[in-house]
């Protein structure tokens, strides 16, 4: 239990750090997306290769695809039917930022450091699920939902999804790991260094991009579409980790996947729906520190 709490207490610290270094001067917002770029095609890609080539993939894993998917349409059902009765623009807000997981840049860290090669893998192939609907296809409905003339489109979501470096790492690694293929040594090394700072940079990009400004007006609101995707993701938790029919590792690692913070893109694709982006921010901020607490708690109980 100390050592859950000393590990957790060190990422919270990397988060405040690079929020403090932020508010100091010597990080600026727009560095946020230098460490994005890093995260999301160098180090996330690397600990996906580095994760993966230490496991046998069955082939049973590979319904953390379909369960990602799954999950992201229960929360957006939920953020479109409990606004059933209020305007297209309302049910497009709820479904963007009740749904998706912020898997790669925020739990990740936490599982890589928490759980085995294993369960990192099956956190992969959850996130690959999770990625076919943040990519595009939650934003399509969305925008359906706003009277806007979008409708899913299979190519644009395919397109957005292999454009993605940590998703076609998922791919290959999966399809390599099913054939029984290794990759050369020098490459896993070179993984595996890249991928040990994945952790760190993930941390920090995070407290450089987090900012709350909530008008008092809009609080209800937030606390209502919070605790709705909060609800929902203890009982998806519970659910899976005492009637999942997987071993104990697959059933942690869901567990502690579902109590993730809203996926990161979600205030972007309000901004392209013309919704309220204050709002959206303030929503995937908190959700971050809600996180934090929800996964460090089901450490405490899981492991």
């Amino acid at each position: 239990m100390t050592a859950v709490l000393v590990r957790a207490a060190a990422f919270v610290a990397i988060i405040i750090m690079g929020y403090l270094l932020k508010r100091a001067g010597f990080f600026q917002a727009k560095d946020f997306y230098l460490f994005s770029r890093i995260v999301i095609k160098i180090t996330l890609p690397a600990a996906i290769v580095s994760n993966f080539s230490k496991i046998t993939m069955e082939r049973s894993l590979l319904a953390m695809c379909v369960i990602g998917i799954l999950c992201n349409f229960i929360t957006i059902g939920t953020g479109y039917i409990t606004n059933i009765s209020r305007s297209g623009d309302s049910k497009a807000f709820a479904m963007l930022n009740m749904s998706g997981y912020n898997i790669g840049t925020f739990t990740m860290p936490f599982v890589q450091s928490f759980l085995s090669p294993v369960g990192f893998a099956a956190t992969s192939l959850f996130d690959a699920g999770n990625s076919v609907m943040c990519t595009g296809l939650t934003y399509s409905l969305a925008s359906m939902a706003a009277g806007g003339e979008d409708k899913p489109s299979f190519n644009k979501v395919v397109k957005k999804l292999f454009s993605s470096v940590p998703f076609d790492s998922y791919v290959v690694m999966t399809i390599l790991g099913l054939l029984n293929i290794k990759l050369p040594g020098i490459i896993i090394n070179f993984a595996d260094t890249a991928g040990a700072a994945n952790a760190f940079l993930a941390l920090l990009m995070l407290g450089i991009g987090f900012e709350i400004r909530m008008d008092k007006e809009k609080i209800k609101k937030i606390i209502q579409i919070l605790g709705l995707r909060y609800t929902i993701a203890i009982a998806m938790a519970v659910g899976f980790y005492f009637f999942a029919p997987f071993s104990l590792e697959i059933r942690q690692t869901l567990a502690i996947v579902t109590l993730g913070p809203v996926a990161g893109i979600s205030p972007a694709f309000t901004a392209e729906l013309k919704g309220d982006i204050e709002m959206a921010s303030a929503i995937n901020s908190l959700s971050i520190i809600i996180s934090i607490v929800a996964i460090t708690a089901s450490l405490l109980l899981l492991l």
